[in-house]
């Protein structure tokens, strides 16, 4: 016993030190590293974004309950969430609002029956994210009402939810989707999201652990 106090005494401060974060990181903040492809090109597989947990509300650590709230999530937000059908954590863009009507029509997005406008962009600046041996993507700028974004398309591979829908996002729900429209299990697979799942707000790239000139810190 007394060579456990004495053991406790030297190493309470390394102990109290791994809680604390470990409590920060439910509840604060977290970093998370994305295995994917689905968010390409915002973000890119390999990236580690940073995750704000306090964007939306406080919540009892490692748990789902909200003891307050001060926010929702709004369209075109990017948010990671723990995916209502299979225990994966999943980050993704906030398309759909509860009450929206949400349909996807030959890779066009449409809010409440308004389709969204989309321009071209600059393809080669972007293209060093791929294999072009293997694919050829094609960037377009979505511009989404709330947050013009990149996404990315391809056109020659089959895709069999480039239509879906009209669906109405429920209460307390929310519709999310990949900017790599072809390559995103996002809510036309796994429907709308419910709020209690969002763990929070992604605000940004810090590093990334495969591309070189990825390493900086962009809250953008």
């Amino acid at each position: 016993m007394k060579k456990m106090a004495i053991y406790w005494r030297e190493w309470r401060g390394f102990f109290l030190f791994v809680l604390l974060m470990v409590v920060f990181r439910s509840a604060v903040a977290d970093w998370y590293q994305v295995p994917t492809g689905s968010m390409k090109p915002t973000i890119i597989e390999g990236d580690r974004i940073f995750v704000n947990k306090l964007a939306y509300d406080l919540r009892i650590p490692f748990t789902l309950h909200s003891l307050v709230s001060w926010g929702q999530p709004q369209r075109g937000e990017i948010v990671v969430f723990d995916s209502p059908v299979e225990a994966q954590r999943l980050v993704k863009r906030v398309v759909g609002l509860p009450g929206d009507v949400i349909e996807v029509r030959d890779n066009q997005l449409f809010i409440n029956g308004e389709v969204s406008q989309y321009q071209p962009v600059n393809q080669s600046e972007l293209l060093r994210y791929w294999d072009i041996t293997r694919e050829t993507p094609v960037f377009y700028q979505e511009n989404m009402p709330g947050k013009p974004h990149l996404i990315t398309l391809k056109p020659f591979e089959f895709s069999p939810y480039r239509n879906f829908g009209p669906v109405t996002v429920p209460d307390e729900h929310y519709f999310m989707l990949g900017d790599n429209r072809d390559n995103s299990a996002d809510s036309r697979f796994i429907g709308s999201v419910d709020r209690k799942y969002i763990l929070g707000r992604a605000k940004g790239v810090v590093f990334s652990l495969r591309q070189s000139d990825r390493f900086f810190i962009s809250f953008n």
